[in-house]
């Protein structure tokens, strides 16, 4: 369960990515101020000196982190951040001593999901390959392997993580689920990440979807991916560090193993690296939150977390930082 924060408040000042037109739910008392990260196509910049001094909460621009940062340090009054990220990685290490972090848990869960399963079916059933064909007269007919009847290892087993298994269920496959700690789950039993080594032997299908931190940066070695039998699919929609890139290129280019990676590590993944071209892999460029699920969720939980900041609430999803 998300920690939480109560921070007490009267008429915040608050900095969106959205017009307060857009944003359902939006509790009066609220003044409303909107920097999108954009400043093109007749788009205002950043605000003024005068006004960030003012601004209590910052919804953080969702692939724009960037554009924020260099304004904290002029955010005096400063007490909570919104990410529309479900990862907090890139701007956790530069928010300010004894303000708020919240990431956006739940709004990423059905699109990435959605590639997730979409991704591990392409694979099975090499699509690539059908689209290959298809660009050169080719008919690829034959036997591929089915998602049925196969043991999936869902590695990362959140919100996004149970929502994977949510879409798995018709697929008549079998799930298993790891965490960072053991516990019980409405689906079944999650095991820890400990027991990692004993899991990996069983699956077929290895679907990661952890956040990176310290514990899982580099989580996917070579020890790790020896471990995997033949054949075993790799499917990353978490964080590109949370696999070592050189110890999947050398499985992939043995023909062992095969990956359908949304992320990579460069990313984005510059033109003439390896794994562009490496046998049996799929590339998606990071767009497992990128779909037409993303804003209404966006702005129904920036909503729900103004509204409980104006009214000096608990917070929802509240992360560690530093």
């Amino acid at each position: 369960m998300s920690a939480e924060s109560t921070v007490p408040l009267s008429d915040p000042v608050v900095l969106l990515p959205y017009p307060a037109a857009e944003i359902p739910g939006l509790p009066g008392g609220v003044e409303v101020h909107t920097f999108d990260g954009a400043a093109c196509d007749g788009r205002p910049g950043p605000p003024p000196a005068e006004l960030l001094a003012r601004v209590e909460l910052l919804v953080v621009p969702y692939l724009r982190t960037g554009t924020v940062l260099p304004l904290l340090p002029a955010m005096e009054r400063l007490r909570v951040v919104q990410t529309q990220t479900a990862g907090v990685d890139d701007i956790s290490p530069h928010v300010p001593p004894g303000v708020t972090l919240c990431n956006a848990r739940g709004v990423h869960d059905a699109s990435t999901a959605e590639l997730a399963v979409a991704l591990t079916l392409a694979a099975l059933r090499d699509i690539p390959g059908f689209v290959r064909g298809q660009e050169r007269e080719e008919w690829r007919s034959g036997f591929y392997p089915a998602l049925a009847d196969r043991t999936v290892l869902i590695v990362g087993y959140g919100s996004v993580g149970a929502a994977i298994e949510d879409r798995l269920r018709p697929f008549e496959c079998e799930v298993l689920r790891v965490a960072r700690t053991a516990r019980e789950a409405p689906a079944g039993p999650v095991r820890s990440l400990a027991e990692l080594p004993e899991l990996l032997p069983l699956a077929d299908v290895v679907i990661l979807a952890v956040p990176l931190s310290p514990q899982t940066r580099g989580l996917v070695d070579s020890a790790f991916l020896a471990t995997l039998r033949d054949g075993a699919l790799l499917v990353n929609v978490a964080r590109g560090p949370v696999v070592v890139t050189d110890a999947l290129l050398a499985e992939l280019t043995s023909g062992r193993l095969r990956a359908a990676l949304d992320v990579t590590d460069p990313e984005p993944l510059p033109a003439g690296h390896p794994l562009w071209h490496a046998p049996g892999v799929l590339i998606s460029p990071h767009v497992g939150g990128s779909s037409s699920a993303f804003l209404p969720r966006a702005q129904r939980l920036i909503g729900a977390q103004l509204t409980r900041f104006a009214k000096g609430e608990p917070l929802a999803h509240v992360m560690p930082t530093g």
